[in-house]
């Protein structure tokens, strides 16, 4: 089993620091454009090993995709924060060319590998990489919910002085803002949530999640890395291991939910042929609206990736 992570950055090198720790590939590839960064990042995981005991080898690369060959998993975390003065266009303009060209080198050397993508803006980064792969979509999808759901599930445990492990949810939608989550999906060691928290305490958990990723950046002068590593790491991990793990993935929707021709994070089955099945949940009408709102942002985003290429073919 081959694995590779693209961007050896916070994310990427967490993310590949957790596929070694759980032995989830017998070679992993770290690649990155900065000269011997990834190189660096690879030697200095591997020197680990003897301490953490375990087996996977790992290499760096300087944006030589050679190495990368025959991967079964691939990682996509390269991409720029946005910079002051930078529009949302702009981010998307420059991303989009960074991630559209890392998943053409992929294809050209493991043209049958699963790729998830970590790059930000989350959903029109995924929809860039399966429009240049080629592949089926169930092979091309975007790590967002696990982070989002990870956020709340440790938010309501600190509140409830309880066990994350014991708290189940599922959130949907985009990444950011508008991301929905299912207070009537979530429960804790069976019980649901709403039963053990006051109306008020879950509304103000569930706005600490929305803005999850900017509470870091305030906090750090960065975005966060270890919870989102470890989150595309344990993607990683059900696909390998074909766990049949029912994740929130960012996955294309074409019907389910009444939306087509959208990336957005839904539950899936995800195992060793990607996501395996998206799961249609039976939401209320509340919930319907909130979806709805959440992809038409989504939507309006991949509109503006779809009239960059226009403007470019």
């Amino acid at each position: 089993m081959k694995v590779t992570v693209v961007g050896a950055g916070n994310v990427g090198a967490t993310c590949a620091d957790v596929i070694a720790h759980k032995e989830l590939c017998n070679e992993l590839i770290l690649v990155d454009i900065k000269e011997n960064f990834a190189e660096g990042k690879a030697l200095d995981m591997w020197q680990t090993a003897p301490v953490n005991m375990y087996d996977t080898r790992i290499k760096g690369s300087t944006n030589d995709y050679t190495k990368t060959v025959n991967s079964d998993v691939v990682v996509i975390t390269s991409g720029l924060p946005r910079k002051p003065g930078m529009t949302r266009d702009d981010l998307i303009s420059t991303n989009a060319g960074i991630v559209k060209s890392v998943t053409e080198n992929i294809i050209k050397h493991s043209p049958n590998a699963i790729i998830i993508i970590v790059s930000n803006p989350l959903d029109v980064m995924t929809y860039c990489a399966y429009l240049t792969a080629n592949l089926p979509s169930t092979k091309v999808f975007g790590m967002a919910g696990i982070l989002d759901t990870a956020r709340y599930k440790a938010f309501l445990a600190e509140e409830l002085n309880v066990s994350p492990k014991d708290i189940q949810a599922v959130l949907m939608g985009g990444h950011g803002d508008t991301m929905v989550p299912l207070p009537r999906y979530t429960t804790v060691g069976g019980i649901p949530v709403t039963e053990l928290i006051a109306a008020d305490k879950l509304d103000a958990i569930i706005e600490r999640t929305k803005k999850g990723g900017g509470e870091i950046v305030n906090l750090l002068g960065t975005s966060a890395w270890y919870a989102p590593g470890a989150a595309a790491a344990q993607m990683v991990e059900a696909i390998v291991r074909d766990q049949k793990r029912v994740f929130p993935v960012c996955a294309l929707l074409n019907g389910e939910y009444g939306l087509k021709n959208i990336y957005l994070g839904v539950p899936v089955i995800l195992g060793k042929n990607g996501i395996e099945k998206i799961i249609e949940l039976q939401l209320n009408a509340a919930e319907k609206e909130l979806l709805a709102s959440s992809a038409t942002a989504v939507k309006e985003v991949m509109d503006v990736l779809d009239k960059m290429n226009a403007a470019t073919a």
